[in-house]
């Protein structure tokens, strides 16, 4: 990396559907970091509003992005670096999460509605309803030039995209241990 320190925290974001969670494991496995799927932080009040069908407004947000933060500051004081999937579909979620941390990157999944449906009416046990879709495109604040994050391309392969990211980021994978040979 030359020099060049790695972010404490990356945050995978997109619209439901994008490939966050697919990808943020992905990456967290190739750079030995930790991995928190953000979805999992959601109090049960936005699950089942989510799940009867009610897209999430800024108030909803607010306790979920907070502990997010939070869980990005316990990465920051540990000295580790972690990666969160988090939908961060407004740019004040973002600066809310990348306040007074220079060292949080966002990666931004970006696909087109098409095939993000046609992902999400594949997906089983999700508590994010396909139809809920149109809200997450209507909120969307793709990032701007301004903002600590790069944006890649959902089409090709989850691994493709994962290489992407890395070399956007400028990230080592770890090397990967050699399983020993027996005789």
């Amino acid at each position: 990396m030359s020099g060049i320190e790695p972010p404490a925290a990356v945050v995978v974001m997109g619209v439901s559907g994008s490939g966050k969670s697919t990808v943020a494991a992905m990456l967290a496995t190739r750079l030995g970091w930790q991995f928190a799927e953000g979805d999992t932080l959601h109090p049960l009040e936005n699950v089942e509003k989510m799940r009867q069908g009610i897209p999430l407004d800024d108030a909803d947000r607010r306790p979920w992005l907070a502990l997010i933060v939070a869980l990005i500051d316990d990465w920051r004081r540990a000295g580790t670096h972690g990666i969160v999937t988090c939908s961060a579909l407004k740019r004040a979620y973002r600066e809310t999460i990348a306040a007074g941390r220079g060292d949080v990157r966002f990666v931004y999944l970006k696909g087109d509605r098409k095939l993000i449906a046609g992902r999400l009416s594949q997906r089983l046990n999700h508590f994010m309803p396909p139809g809920l879709l149109d809200s997450q495109f209507a909120v969307l604040e793709e990032p701007g030039a301004d903002e600590p994050s790069v944006t890649v391309e959902v089409g090709p392969a989850p691994e493709i995209i994962a290489e992407q990211v890395l070399a956007a980021l400028r990230l080592a994978p770890v090397p990967q241990r050699q399983p020993d040979v027996l005789p």
